[in-house]
């Protein structure tokens, strides 16, 4: 995302909050720094997908980036906790964006909430190797069977790492690995939902929605921190 892009996404996600308390759309269009209010519309649709009036009764999802050691990050955050955490340079970032806007019939606008300042806290303390567990809330929506294998991922320790199959049978479903697999694909919330703990039975590291190169930093950041405890 480029910066004029970002401050376009600004203005709308201005705009928006003002057609959502009722205010005209092209009274929120100009006060929200457009020139025309066609200019609005074509920028507004190219967001969200839809017209200003088509979206004024969804959501609204706000999105931040950061930076972290290993590379800049998106945050996303509905009122109910973070929808997803990745780097930006995400193979399916835009897909991921796409799915959850139609799950929780939402927009993703640039802006701040308490989610967003607990997750960007909590990151900054573990890549400081002060933090091994998260609190900050989470708003994953997904079939029944991606949340039963978030959640097993969530119980893999800190500093250890777990395989496909040993995941598949914390689960009771022992022929799944495969389903598994593809389940660990579609997290959003990475580090948080620790996908990067999860190994081939060979000991390989597999794959890594954020690359190779992040999942063995984690893993070896997380083995010397626990080695030091």
């Amino acid at each position: 995302m480029t910066f004029h892009a970002y401050q376009r996404m600004l203005r709308i996600n201005t705009a928006f909050n003002g057609i959502q308390k009722g205010e005209a759309i092209s009274n929120s269009a100009f006060a929200s720094g457009f020139e025309s209010l066609s200019g609005f519309n074509e920028s507004y649709r190219s967001v969200s997908g839809e017209s200003p009036s088509q979206t004024a009764d969804k959501s609204v999802l706000n999105i931040i980036r950061f930076t972290t050691p290993i590379g800049s990050m998106f945050a996303c955050a509905s009122s109910e906790g973070i929808c997803l955490l990745e780097f930006t340079d995400r193979r399916m970032l835009e897909t991921e964006f796409s799915d959850l806007c139609k799950r929780l019939d939402a927009v993703i606008l640039p802006g701040e909430n308490i989610y967003l300042e607990q997750v960007q806290t909590e990151l900054l303390e573990y890549f400081s190797g002060n933090r091994k567990i998260f609190t900050v809330p989470l708003h994953t929506p997904g079939t029944e069977f991606q949340k039963a294998v978030w959640k097993i991922l969530q119980d893999i320790p800190y500093g250890e790492s777990h395989s496909y199959t040993q995941q598949a049978i914390s689960l009771g479903k022992p022929k799944a690995v495969r389903a598994v697999g593809t389940a660990n694909e579609l997290n959003r919330v990475v580090i948080i939902i620790p996908c990067h703990r999860v190994i081939a039975s060979d000991g390989s590291l597999a794959d890594y929605g954020g690359g190779l190169h992040r999942k063995k930093w984690l893993l070896d950041f997380e083995k010397i921190n626990t080695t030091c405890l």
